[in-house]
């Protein structure tokens, strides 16, 4: 077959190009019709996310020229779809083909060409973008054909093996992630804890998000807008127990948190030395984690003085992402080379599917040489010709009817010196193997 993955992404391409050349649900539709119409392949799966716009079109097999033309027709396609000239993404858009192509969509689909390197969510993303694809294709009664499904299908086997053999998704290499790694270093179980989550923005979200993931159920969101953490409460849609605070309420929580974690956008410090103070009073000095993510620092420096205190900043978590990324690199070698093993397994595995279509063509061409040479021997026969001499005429043509193929094969490998397949026919004939072979 002929793979051809088209594609633009977060090292290509800004993210205004980015934006441009995305696809809602309605366009993905709309460009799978296009692609059916337009004949640029028999099946697409089209993968949009906020890094990449990726089309992967599978074809039966065609000729490296009409491969070419191919892609140069799928490349001034994209750009028509979305408006755009095409020297706006002459130099953004990059073309995989076969090999190529199998072994990007692997990689692509474990987080080995992510702007974080091995994030996880994308491999839902591209299961996501096939089930839409086949949803389409059952639609109009086209089955998605056994090649293409066999790759996706090895793709996502491939990703979880990945995950399974490597250490790639396990270091936190984000400031939410390595934020919430840290509570769960310090404390054994989240679940009873409060915690208290101060600013409403992009970063506590993530935060929020995170922590209930892994079960906490106390949360406290304190915001000097209290609209925006109101907000950001009903946007999590969670039946744990959160509620949103001012910050003229801050030491009213601080008063009960176990866990502290901030990121504002305040020039001055809200939580001071004597506030933590107050609060280890209040709590009995039980442990207390406080993560400062803002910049400037929402945190006084001094609290690291206090008793019981766990006090990091964005500096610290940095450091630990650093130390993390350098061991998904690490595991990132190991997962190259499970998915080269893995695409080689692929393309062996289509091999073998192409020729067992061979196989069945030969076998069919035998049964009608014997239904022939049969029909013409019951003829012979009922014309009253001698049966012995019927039956001697049935065995011969059969038997030349039935090995000038196979004879013919041998006679080319001969030819041209392949003393595998000389090797093998000669084993599956039990004959003893010559020296020449």
């Amino acid at each position: 077959m002929t793979i051809l993955v088209l594609g633009i992404n977060h090292k290509t391409a800004t993210v205004a190009l980015r934006e441009k050349v995305a696809f809602s649900e309605e366009k993905r539709l709309l460009a799978l019709q296009q692609i059916q119409r337009q004949q640029l392949a028999q099946h697409a799966v089209i993968v949009s996310t906020c890094n990449r716009t990726e089309i992967y079109l599978h074809n039966k097999q065609v000729s490296p020229q009409e491969s070419q033309q191919l892609a140069d027709n799928c490349a001034d396609w994209f750009a028509q779809i979305h408006q755009l000239e095409a020297d706006e993404l002459k130099n953004c858009l990059y073309l995989h083909q076969n090999q190529q192509a199998v072994q990007h969509i692997m990689r692509v689909a474990r987080g080995l060409d992510s702007l974080i390197l091995g994030e996880p969510q994308i491999l839902g993303q591209v299961i996501q973008a096939y089930q839409i694809s086949e949803d389409y294709y059952q639609q109009q009664n086209i089955p998605v054909s056994t090649e293409l499904s066999r790759l996706l299908q090895k793709t996502f086997s491939t990703a979880k093996r990945v995950r399974t053999e490597t250490n790639i998704g396990e270091s936190a290499v984000s400031v939410a992630y390595a934020a919430c790694s840290l509570a769960r270093q310090i404390f054994d179980s989240l679940r009873s804890l409060n915690v208290l989550l101060v600013g409403a923005g992009e970063t506590i979200e993530l935060v929020s998000r995170h922590l209930l993931r892994h079960g906490v159920k106390n949360l406290t969101i304190s915001n000097r807008t209290l609209a925006r953490a109101e907000a950001l409460v009903e946007k999590l849609e969670s039946k744990q127990n959160i509620q949103a605070l001012s910050l003229e309420q801050l030491q009213q929580a601080l008063n009960q948190a176990d866990i502290v974690i901030t990121s504002t956008a305040s020039p001055t410090v809200l939580i001071t030395q004597e506030m933590v103070k107050q609060a280890q009073q209040q709590r009995r000095y039980a442990p207390m984690l406080i993560v400062d993510i803002a910049v400037p620092r929402d945190v006084a420096e001094s609290v690291n003085e206090l008793n019981a205190v766990y006090h990091y900043t964005v500096d610290d978590l940095h450091n630990i992402i650093q130390r993390n990324l350098s061991e998904r690199e690490k595991a990132s070698l190991h997962a190259e080379q499970i998915i080269r093993e893995e695409c080689a397994e692929f393309f062996e595995w289509l091999k073998v599917h192409q020729f067992s279509g061979l196989i069945r063509t030969y076998r069919n061409d035998a049964d009608r040489t014997r239904h022939e040479l049969l029909e013409k021997a019951v003829q012979s026969l009922q014309q009253g010709e001698n049966a012995q001499q019927v039956l001697q005429e049935l065995s011969y043509k059969l038997m030349n009817k039935l090995i000038h193929p196979p004879t013919q094969a041998m006679q080319t490998m001969v030819k041209t010196g392949n003393a595998t397949g000389l090797r093998a026919f000669s084993n599956v004939l039990g004959l003893e193997e010559q020296s020449e072979i």
